[in-house]
C-alpha cells in the first residue's frame, strides 16, 4: 500500500492538508495539538496524539507522551533531541537507546544504499559532468558527505566547484577539489552540516539565509540532493543579489515563499 503523503486536519474550522514531509514535530497542549511544520509554522488542532500517530506512520517516534517527533527531523541526541532546523525537543531519557536505534536503523538503510548508483569516480569526470556550469556566474559545488560510525553526517569534501565557488570561497579550486570542508575551516559551523544531511539523507530541496564565518559572509544557500550520498549547492553572496518588485503579485508570492500564505491554499 502507498504510504500517505498528506493528511487533513481541521484548523480554525478550515480544513487543510499538511505534507507530511514537511512535519517535524506534534506537541500536545491541553487538548489541542500543535502540528510543526518547516518554516516555523504551526497548525493547531484538536486530537490526540495517538489519532496522529497512526495517520503519520512509522517516521515519527514518541520523544514523550506529549510530543511526537519526525525521525527524519533529528540530527542528534545529546540531552535534548537537536532537530536539523536548529530547535531542541525534551525527551524521556528511558527513551534514548529507542529513538537512537530508530535513527540509527533509517540512517543505515539510506547510506547502504549510496555505493555503485553512477557516481563520477575521478576529478576529470566531475569536470565533464559539470563542464555547463564552470562559466556559470554563481557559485556552483558538489560534495560528498562524510558519516561517522553512528550514521551522523561530520563532514564533507569537495567534489566539483566553479570558478565563482572559489571566489567566493576565498581559495583556489586546487585547495577545495577533494578536500573536506572541515580540514580547510576549523570554525566550521554545523548549520550548514544539518541542512546537507538533510538533502542528502532524505531528497529534500532547502534553502538557508544565513552567516558564514568561515568565510565572513552572509549568504544565500540552496540545496538539494545530486548522486546518492552527495549533495549540490547553489551558493550566492547576499550583497550581490538586489531584490526587484515588478507586479502586484509580488507580495503574495515572497509571503509564500517565507511560509505564510495569503490566502489558504488546501495544502502545505
Amino acid at each position: 500500500m502507498q504510504e500517505a503523503k498528506y493528511i487533513t486536519i481541521i484548523s480554525n474550522r478550515i480544513k487543510i492538508a499538511i505534507g507530511i514531509s514537511t512535519i517535524l514535530y506534534v506537541q500536545l497542549i491541553g487538548k489541542i495539538a500543535e502540528i510543526h511544520v518547516s518554516g516555523g509554522k504551526i497548525y493547531e488542532t484538536r486530537s490526540t496524539l495517538g489519532q496522529l500517530e497512526e495517520k503519520l506512520g512509522d517516521g515519527f517516534i514518541k520523544a514523550h507522551r506529549g510530543c511526537i517527533v519526525s525521525v527524519k527531523a533529528i540530527h542528534d541526541i545529546t540531552d535534548k533531541i537537536n532537530l536539523s532546523n536548529g530547535e531542541s525537543l525534551e525527551y524521556a531519557i528511558r527513551k534514548k537507546k529507542e529513538i537512537i536505534s530508530q535513527i540509527c536503523s533509517q540512517q543505515k538503510s539510506i547510506i547502504s544504499s549510496f555505493d555503485g548508483d553512477g557516481a563520477p569516480t575521478t576529478e576529470e569526470e566531475y569536470r565533464e559532468h559539470y563542464k555547463a556550469l564552470d562559466a556559470f556566474p554563481f557559485a556552483f559545488t558538489d560534495i560528498e558527505m562524510i558519516f561517522n560510525e553512528e550514521r551522523h553526517a561530520v563532514d564533507w569534501i569537495f567534489r566539483y566547484g566553479n570558478a565563482a565557488l572559489a571566489k567566493l570561497e576565498k581559495m583556489p579550486l586546487e585547495r577545495l577539489i577533494g578536500t573536506s570542508f572541515g580540514s580547510l575551516f576549523s570554525n566550521m559551523d554545523s548549520k550548514w552540516l544539518r541542512s546537507y544531511e538533510r538533502a542528502t539523507l532524505y531528497g529534500e530541496i532547502l534553502e538557508m539565509i544565513d552567516y558564514s564565518p568561515e568565510i565572513d559572509t552572509y549568504l544565500k544557500v540552496i540545496c538539494f540532493p545530486t548522486f546518492k550520498g552527495h549533495c549540490g549547492c547553489i551558493l550566492f553572496n547576499i550583497s550581490d543579489i538586489k531584490f526587484t518588485k515588478n507586479s502586484s503579485d509580488a507580495e503574495k508570492a515572497m509571503m509564500l515563499y517565507f511560509g505564510n500564505p495569503p490566502f489558504n491554499s488546501g495544502k502545505d
